[in-house]
C-alpha cells in the first residue's frame, strides 16, 4: 500500500497495520510534482493508496486508474468501523517488508529503499542502546513520516512502549507545549530548521518538561547553532551520522557539550555495525585519508526497489557502499564526515570536496548560509563556486577568500562567489540544500 498524506495518527495506524498483516507500507513524498510521485508508485506497484483529501489531484494524476484510493477523513473512518475486529494473526517473516521509505532523489527520481521487520526491529534496539531512550520516553515525529528521521523513531518508541507526539510539520506552538508537558530523550533538528528552532525557543521560551539530547547531523549547519541551540534546550547536542538505507548507523552516540562551539565533528562508531573506509578501487586507506565508508550490519535494508543495477553497484564485495567520505582520526580512532562521493570536484587533477571549503566559511559569525558547487571549466575541469548568505551586508568576495586564505590549499579556493538571501537556497523535504539545483543555475548563466 502507498501512503500520500501530512504526519497524522492515520498515518501511523496504517504503518502498524501493515506491520501486523504483513503489507508493505510505501510513504510517498507529497510534496513532489506528479511525474515524480508516478515514477514512485510505479516502482512498488501498490493494490491500494491512502491519502490526505488535499493531494486527491495529485494522486489522481499519478496512481493507475485500478489502483483503489481510501481517503483519510470520513472515508477512512467508515471503512474502519465496517469491518471485522477479528484479531489477525502476524503474518511477516522476519526478512520480509515492512517499510519502502525513498531516497531524496538529487541526482535524478528518487530510489525506493526496501527495509524489512528485522532491520526496523534492530533500529529500534540501536536506537535505544546507543542514545539510552526509556522505554515510557515521548518522541517528537515533527519531520514528515516519510522519511526516516520520524518513521523509524515513531516505530521504535511505539515497539518499546512510549508515546510519539504529532505534528504536521514544525508547528512552534503545539511543540513548545508538547515540550512543557513530555519529556523526550531526543528532539531532533534538521538542516535548514536550526534558525526557525532558535527564533522559536527565543520567542516562546517555553518551560521544558525535560529534553536528553537535542540536534542531529552537526555538519549540516553553523558551528554556533550548535552550541545556541543546546544552550537553548539545556541538553547536550547530538553528533550523529546515518541515512535511510543504515538507520541511525553507522556514526551516532558522540555527544557535543551544551554550550560548547566545536572546532571538530568527531563521530563514533556505532555499535552492532561494521565499517570501513575505501578508495576508489574498494581499497582500505590509512588513517587520517578520506575515504567512502562501506557498511554493514543488522539495520541496513535489503535494496532498493527494481533497480538491479543500483544493487549490484551498492552491495559490490559483500558490503553495501553509502557513498559518504569519511575520514579516520588516527589519533582517537573516531570518525570525521568529509563530503557525499557524488559532490566530489574534480580539478586539474585534484580532489576537492565541497564541504571542506563549506565548513570553513560556515566558521565566520557572518556567513549564515553556504553551498559550495562545481562549475565546468575550460582549464581545470571543474572548479568550486561558493553560493553565500550573509546578514553582513558589506561581506565581499574578498572577504570569502580571505577566510579560506592560509587555512585551504590554494586550488580549493572558491573561484566565484555567488551573494543569495537564506530562502534563495533550495531544498529537499528533509532541509538538505539541493545542489543540483543551484549547478543548473549556473549553467544557465
Amino acid at each position: 500500500v502507498a501512503i500520500v498524506g501530512r504526519n497524522s495518527i492515520a498515518f501511523v495506524e496504517v504503518l502498524l497495520a501493515a506491520a501486523r498483516t504483513g503489507i508493505i507500507a510505501c510513504c510517498q513524498n507529497w510534496r513532489l510534482a506528479a511525474a515524480e510521485l508516478m515514477h514512485c508508485l510505479r516502482l512498488v506497484s501498490p493494490a491500494l493508496v491512502f491519502f490526505d483529501e488535499e493531494f486527491e489531484h495529485l494522486v489522481n494524476s499519478a496512481a493507475d486508474e485500478q489502483t483503489t484510493r481510501i481517503a483519510f477523513g470520513k472515508d477512512y473512518e467508515q471503512r474502519l468501523r465496517a469491518v471485522s475486529t477479528t484479531s489477525i494473526a502476524p503474518m511477516a517473516l522476519p526478512d520480509d517488508g515492512l517499510l519502502v521509505l525513498y531516497t531524496s532523489g538529487t541526482t535524478g527520481y528518487p530510489k525506493g529503499a526496501f527495509i524489512s521487520h528485522r532491520a526496523s526491529l534492530y533500529r529500534a534496539f540501536v536506537y535505544a542502546a546507543e542514545l539510552a531512550v526509556p522505554t515510557d520516553d515521548t518522541f517528537f515525529a515533527w519531520s514528515p513520516l516519510f522519511h526516516i528521521g520520524s518513521a523509524d523513531q515513531s516505530l521504535a518508541t511505539l515497539l518499546r512502549g512510549g508515546t510519539v507526539f504529532i505534528t504536521d510539520g514544525f508547528d512552534a506552538d503545539v511543540i513548545a507545549r508538547g515540550l512543557a508537558s513530555y519529556r523526550t530523550r531526543w528532539f531532533s533538528v534538521l538542516p535548514g530548521m536550526a534558525d526557525k528552532l532558535i527564533d522559536c525557543m527565543h520567542s516562546l521560551r517555553p518551560r521544558l518538561r525535560g529534553v536528553g539530547i537535542v540536534g542531529g547531523m552537526p555538519d549540516l549547519i553553523r558551528r554556533e547553532q550548535i552550541g545556541e541551540l543546546s544552550t537553548l534546550f539545556n541538553a547536550p547536542y547530538l553528533d550523529s551520522f546515518g541515512s535511510t538505507e543504515t538507520g541511525i548507523s553507522p556514526g551516532t552516540g558522540s555527544l557535543i557539550p551544551v554550550g560548547a562551539v566545536p572546532q571538530t565533528l568527531l563521530k563514533r562508531k556505532t555499535a552492532g555495525c561494521e565499517i570501513r573506509l575505501v578508495d576508489e578501487f574498494d581499497q582500505d586507506v590509512p588513517d587520517g585519508m578520506p575515504g567512502e565508508v562501506i557498511f554493514r550490519g543488522p539495520t541496513l535494508f535489503s535494496g532498493y526497489v527494481g533497480d538491479d543495477e543500483a544493487n549490484a553497484h551498492c552491495f559490490r564485495g559483500g558490503w553495501y557502499h553509502m557513498g559518504d567520505v569519511f575520514r579516520r582520526c588516527p589519533e582517537s580512532g573516531l570518525y570525521e564526515f568529509v563530503d557525499r562521493l557524488k559532490y566530489l570536484i574534480k580539478s586539474g587533477g585534484e580532489n576537492i570536496y565541497p564541504a571542506e571549503i563549506e565548513q570553513v566559511l560556515l566558521a565566520d559569525p557572518r556567513v549564515d548560509e553556504v553551498s559550495v558547487v562545481r562549475r565546468p571549466d575550460a582549464r581545470w575541469g571543474e572548479v568550486p563556486v561558493a553560493f553565500v548568505a550573509s546578514s553582513a551586508g558589506d561581506l565581499t568576495t574578498e572577504d570569502v577568500l580571505a577566510m579560506c586564505d592560509g587555512v585551504l590549499a590554494s586550488y580549493k579556493l572558491p573561484k566565484d562567489v555567488r551573494f543569495i538571501r537564506t530562502d534563495e537556497f533550495p531544498r529537499g523535504s528533509t532541509g538538505k540544500v539541493q545542489r543540483n539545483v543551484l549547478e543548473q543555475r549556473l549553467a544557465t548563466e
